[in-house]
């Protein structure tokens, strides 16, 4: 009654990691990698690498456990990305750049933004797009409606990690000046510019007080209609202010087109969604696609929200084989095992112990953080070969103090197990001291073959102790 519990928890806890695992097509094998972008607005690309990519590159290469750095310089961004060794914990390489960055950030010019520092990895890429269209409204609004309706309810979907919206065109207010107008009056386009850059500001104003109330006082100078920036005053004159419109034509417009996205031919939007670190790739893409009738219902009349591409479906399809050959593996070994004992009851045996190991091992990766990929289901394919060998031992041996010495099967059981119990333990050691070592191999093979390894190594665990456990209790039983 013990060894049946026992198995049977340990089946219970395979399951409940088996529903917890991530699935991925393979282990993750990606290094670590930073970007820092950098934005220096009114520069060309020869200043913004003198002044900029220069000052962080001689910074950044001291980095401890740096591979290899590379940069770009373009009209008024730069942009450097760091790859580091394998065995560099990504969050540790994050806060060293950071680190270097804030250190040299005096050493920048006074007009730079702020670096941005991101972590980059393949789950960190979107997997699933959507494409948003319609035949009655414009990209500017397609965009606002992506921005409002769509993408806040992708994000709180269960496993979404976040959600971005590509070839979208924002509002934006379009200032085309004169050039006759400005010189008639002695103007600059950098005197439109600093007018609209000092006056287009909403700032605290401080409070009225009195002896019974306070009142905050707010400045409403953020100009936000075509009208209101006509009316921004550029220059004075004498007695005479020079308002935008008088050397400008200002309307709202979409903001400069730098990317576009297209869906069966035509101009969409697109919302590309990124899973969490940890979630179950195919169990998010199911997410994204029940839910998008419901999306779908809350949309503007005559706007169509459509599965673009499913990242999913390869690792899918790839898993669903692997998942396959699984199981055909674990149905020839059955079909085997018949043939040479010819006996149902026997056959029984080895037949409940191949999926109580395998089944069990899943409670090992989860904890161990591995993932479902096509390495480990081979590895699990591998070992079914290997599980059933401890109990084809002890069910031979019992079967034979059965057979050849007339014993009760409950005796038989017991004194065949404790016939060959320490060549039993003997084949579970020798075999996990062939597959451990994988599981410490450095470098890309080493992250492809650790969880290939460790995996057979724990279902040859598993199966060693459910040979000298659950298999004499079925063979005293069933035999």
């Amino acid at each position: 009654m013990l060894a049946s519990m026992i198995s049977a928890a340990l089946v219970l806890f395979g399951v409940i990691g088996y529903t917890r695992l991530s699935v991925r097509e393979l282990p993750d094998i990606d290094p670590p990698i930073i970007s820092v972008s950098t934005t220096l607005p009114g520069a060309n690309a020869q200043v913004v690498e003198t002044a900029v990519t220069d000052v962080l590159e001689e910074e950044l290469s001291t980095i401890q456990g740096l591979r290899t750095l590379s940069s770009s310089s373009s009209e008024e961004n730069s942009q450097i990305t760091l790859e580091f060794n394998l065995d560099r914990p990504v969050d540790v390489a994050a806060q060293d750049v950071r680190d270097k960055v804030s250190r040299v950030r005096g050493r920048l010019p006074v007009d730079v933004l702020e670096p941005v520092i991101a972590k980059q990895s393949a789950d960190a890429q979107p997997f699933f797009w959507l494409a948003l269209s319609s035949d009655n409204y414009d990209l500017m609004q397609l965009s606002d409606v992506a921005d409002r309706l769509v993408k806040a309810r992708l994000q709180s979907l269960p496993g979404v990690g976040s959600a971005g919206i590509f070839g979208e065109r924002r509002y934006s207010m379009r200032v085309w000046v004169q050039p006759d107008a400005l010189s008639a009056r002695g103007l600059t386009v950098q005197d439109v510019e600093n007018a609209i850059v000092s006056r287009n500001v909403e700032i605290p104003a401080g409070r009225i007080e009195s002896t019974r109330r306070e009142f905050s006082v707010r400045s409403l100078g953020e100009l936000k209609t075509p009208r209101e920036f006509g009316e921004l005053a550029v220059a004075s004159q004498g007695t005479q202010l020079v308002k935008l419109k008088d050397v400008a034509r200002v309307e709202l417009g979409p903001e400069d087109d730098r990317s576009i996205f297209r869906y069966n031919g035509s101009p969409s939007v697109a919302i590309g969604v990124v899973r969490q670190s940890k979630a179950n790739l195919i169990d998010v893409a199911r997410n994204i696609r029940e839910a998008l009738p419901s999306i779908q219902q809350t949309l503007p009349s005559g706007v169509r929200l459509q599965a673009a591409y499913d990242g999913s479906q390869f690792v899918t399809h790839s898993i669903n084989d692997a998942r396959l050959t699984l199981l055909i593996a674990a149905i020839l070994v059955v079909l085997i095992i018949f043939v040479f004992l010819r006996n149902l009851r026997a056959t029984v045996i080895p037949g409940l112990a191949i999926p109580a190991s395998i089944v069990a091992t899943f409670a090992i990766m989860y904890f161990l953080g591995f993932s479902i990929n096509n390495f480990t289901l081979l590895a699990l394919t591998i070992a079914i070969g290997i599980v059933v060998d401890d109990a084809i031992i002890v069910l031979e041996n019992a079967f034979r103090h059965q057979e050849e010495l007339h014993e009760a099967p409950e005796l038989a059981a017991t004194n065949g197990t404790n016939e060959i119990g320490f060549a039993v333990i003997a084949t579970t050691i020798a075999l996990v001291a062939v597959f451990t070592p994988l599981g410490f191999l450095r470098g890309t093979a080493g992250r492809l073959l650790s969880e290939f390894g460790i995996a057979v190594a724990g279902a040859v665990v598993i199966s060693g102790f459910v040979a000298l456990t659950l298999t004499p209790m079925l063979c005293a039983k069933i035999l």
